[in-house]
Parts: structure tokens; C-alpha cells; sequence
């Protein structure tokens, strides 16, 4: 009683007591009771149904289509077709246009965050920068296939420009842009935004504190990178990594305006095995390499998850 008396009495004026009132919780609860469930949940009714007709009933059909003949009959044949070894050709065409179009999207991204990082936020270079980002993420399908063509594409202006000024011809040795090695360029001009707008959060998020403190402890610019900034932005880029990886494994309107002929990534084998008026009946195949793109995809999602979790710690 003294010692609380005595805090009482030393409390400054302008510090009001807050007084204590048990009732004050059964009264809540009763009144939380009586006022009935919330409704909050109905503004989450149009999502769901957008999620449901949208992304859940496409990916259940596309699945089960996987494992019906044409005639609706049971069978393993379209799944045991992905071991064929062009269906395996065309998965690693797929992964590796994909991971390397992540690597160079997430390296350059990278820099473009650090060179932002030492700039005002409000400012309009990092303003600009923001919005085009966000906008250039999403650019791509036949509006992006078209500004390659019109500028490095047969009669592109580039192409013709470096062809009549310096004598190079860039297509040389075949046209490579209506062909796989065509789709690296267009998938990193949409890879490099989408890791600014991944990245640059994790990277705003490093405290000024550590570096103080980095440099108390006698360490340097280096050493600060090297122990604490790499090791902390590690997570974060790698869930971004691989963000960008599922993002051009599952990409396919771009790919399928350049390359209107051949099969040389999943989607596009897909579209083969849907449209192709030379290999008739095999239509539900179309749905056993959808199923292999659903499990690649989850994996690295799953991955994805479980890295941005403890990325979350450092963001927090």
C-alpha cells in the first residue's frame, strides 16, 4: 500500500489515473455476444468468387482433363506421356529460359534498387522509377511481342539501323528472336521491374542503426555488406528469385505472339495440344502437362512461402 501510495503521490499532475473497472470485460463480451457475428466477412465474397470460377474450377478441370480420354474414360496414358523424352525436352526448355531470365532480372533488379536506395524517397527520379516499375511488370503478351519486333525484329529499326550504319547484322545466324532463344530478352524486360517492386521493400527495410553500428565496432563499407547486409537480404532475394522464376515458367501470351510456330516451352505445348490439326485425339494431354506445371509451380511457390517467413523477421 505505501509504494503504491507513494507512486500516486509522485505521478505528475498532467498524468491521468486510469481507473480500473473489472466489469468493464463481461460488459464487452456481452455485448459482443448480443450484437451477433460479424459481417465483415461478405467483402471478401466477391474475391472469392473471382478465386473460385476464375483459378479454382480452370486448375481443377485442367487436372482432371489429364486423366480422361476424349471419350471421358479413365486413363494413365496423358500423365505417363510427360517421361516422353520431348515432353522432358520441352520442361527443360521451360526451366531454363525461366531461371536465367531470373537470375539476370533479380542481379539487375538488384543494382537498380541499391542505386535507388541512396536516393529521396519522395523525390521524382525515385517516384518516376516506382511507377514505371509497376507498369513495365505488367507489359508483355502481344503488345510487348510487337515493341520487340518493330525494334530489333526483321525490319525492326535497330536491326536495320546497326545493319546500314555499322554493318552488323544481327540476325546473321537465323532469326533468333521468333525462336527460343528469342523469348530472353522480352522475359528479362518484365523480370527486371517485377524485382524492383519484390526487392526494393526488403532493402528500404535495412536500419540505418546497423550500419552505425557497423562502423563503431570498427568495421567498414565492406564488412558491413558481408556480415550483415548480405545475410540479412539473402532470404528476401531468394523468395524473389524464385518469384520471378514462376513468373516466366508460367508466362505465355509473349511467347505465343514471337514463336506462332513450334512448341519450344510448356505453355506453348499446351496450345499445341489444344489447336494442333495434325495430332488429332490428344487434346486431354493438354491437361496431364498443365498438371506438371501446377506441381512445378507449387513447389517453388512453396519455397517462395517458406523463405519470405523468415524474410519477414528482418522486415518486421
Amino acid at each position: 500500500m505505501t509504494s503504491a501510495t507513494t507512486v500516486g503521490a509522485d505521478a505528475p499532475a498532467s498524468a491521468p489515473l486510469i481507473p480500473v473497472t473489472p466489469s468493464a470485460g463481461p460488459a464487452t463480451s456481452s455485448r459482443s455476444l448480443r450484437s451477433g457475428p460479424s459481417l465483415a466477412w461478405l467483402g471478401l465474397v466477391p474475391f472469392a468468387a473471382y478465386v473460385l470460377l476464375f483459378l479454382a474450377v480452370p486448375t481443377i478441370l485442367a487436372i482432371g482433363s489429364g486423366f480422361f480420354t476424349s471419350d471421358g474414360a479413365f486413363t494413365w496414358t496423358n500423365v505417363s506421356a510427360l517421361a516422353d523424352p520431348v515432353v522432358l525436352t520441352t520442361f527443360a526448355n521451360s526451366a531454363g529460359v525461366s531461371l536465367l531470365t531470373a537470375v539476370i532480372g533479380a542481379v539487375v533488379g538488384a543494382l537498380v534498387c541499391y542505386a535507388l536506395l541512396g536516393m529521396n524517397p519522395e523525390g521524382a527520379v525515385r517516384s518516376t522509377v516506382d511507377a514505371a516499375a509497376g507498369v513495365l511488370a505488367q507489359f508483355g503478351g502481344v503488345m510487348l511481342a510487337f515493341a520487340f519486333i518493330a525494334t530489333i525484329g526483321i525490319q525492326g529499326i535497330v536491326k536495320l539501323f546497326l545493319q546500314d550504319t555499322f554493318g552488323i547484322n544481327i540476325f546473321e545466324n537465323g532469326t533468333w528472336l521468333y525462336e527460343l532463344p528469342g523469348l530472353i530478352l522480352p522475359y528479362i524486360y518484365f523480370q527486371v521491374p517485377l524485382m524492383v517492386i519484390t526487392f526494393m521493400p526488403a532493402l528500404a527495410a535495412l536500419k540505418p542503426q546497423w550500419a552505425e553500428a557497423n562502423l563503431t565496432l570498427g568495421g567498414t563499407r565492406a564488412s558491413f555488406w558481408l556480415r550483415i547486409g548480405i545475410p540479412v537480404l539473402a532470404p528476401s532475394f531468394l523468395a524473389s528469385l524464385l518469384l520471378l522464376f514462376a513468373n516466366a515458367f508460367s508466362s505465355y501470351a509473349t511467347a505465343a505472339a514471337l514463336a506462332s510456330q513450334g512448341s519450344q516451352i510448356v505453355p506453348l505445348q499446351i496450345r499445341a495440344a489444344l489447336t494442333s490439326e495434325t495430332v488429332l485425339g490428344r487434346e486431354n494431354l493438354a491437361g496431364a502437362l498443365a498438371l506438371g506445371m501446377i506441381v512445378i509451380v507449387g513447389v517453388v511457390m512453396a519455397l517462395y512461402s517458406l523463405i519470405q517467413r523468415r524474410a519477414a523477421r528482418w522486415q518486421a
